[in-house]
């Protein structure tokens, strides 16, 4: 799993809630997110998303990731659901191809308000954060036993044959192991968009229970039900 163990809002490359930018581009990508606090590795090629990561890197080092909604029809590009997640570039490499490995570190949470024009290929839009305002506070405590989470997360490995770098899982704050989950697991396209704009930390860590209880039950039920 990639984790950034500093990535919380008061690190040093992140901007403050204030100096957030007017106007972000955008990366459209399904099944791609990347919440507040944890890491998305992206493979860029296409020459409009080389773009949008050389502008970035000249600006503010921040892309939004949105995932296409597949059931909204667009006249001539995809429709984007609503929310998605601003994140810096905290890290990029060049490959003798010309391709851009780069790094996304989630920063904070928006609402798409409107897209406007570009002249380079990749989209762009004004965000609303006013919502997601507590994506700069992730340390608090939320209500609920951790090892609850931990025990299904154990179970649930285990069945996807993953071997997750325990150690440092348990020693994240709660809050962030919520988005890093989100984040990395392989939710479905509309469980995963139902996360994203869950905005209390709380609400949010009730339905990623739900969805890993339902999961686990669900593959304890078909093992059962195998001949033997």
């Amino acid at each position: 799993m990639n984790i950034e163990k500093n990535a919380m809002p008061t690190h040093r490359f992140v901007l403050p809630f204030e100096r957030l930018p007017a106007t972000l581009p955008i990366f459209p990508l399904r099944n791609a997110v990347v919440m507040p606090g944890a890491q998305l590795p992206l493979n860029v090629f296409e020459p409009r998303y080389l773009n949008l990561v050389f502008d970035s890197l000249g600006a503010e080092r921040m892309i939004g990731m949105v995932q296409p909604d597949s059931a909204a029809k667009g006249e001539h590009q995809p429709k984007l659901y609503r929310t998605g997640t601003a994140a810096r570039i905290s890290s990029f490499s060049e490959t003798p191809d010309g391709r851009l490995l780069i790094v996304l570190t989630g920063v904070c949470r928006f609402d798409i308000r409107e897209e406007i024009p570009t002249t380079r290929g990749y989209r762009r839009v004004v965000p609303d954060w006013d919502r997601f305002r507590d994506d700069y506070e992730l340390s608090g405590p939320v209500p609920g036993d951790p090892g609850k989470i931990m025990e299904l997360l154990k179970e649930y490995f285990q069945r996807k044959n993953l071997n997750p770098n325990w150690p440092v899982l348990t020693q994240l704050p709660l809050p962030v192991l919520v988005n890093v989950l989100i984040t990395q697991l392989p939710f479905d396209v509309p469980e995963r968009q139902a996360l994203v704009e869950t905005v209390s930390i709380e609400e949010r860590y009730a339905k990623l229970l739900g969805l890993l209880e339902f999961e686990m039950v669900a593959a304890r039920v078909g093992t059962d039900a195998k001949p033997h």
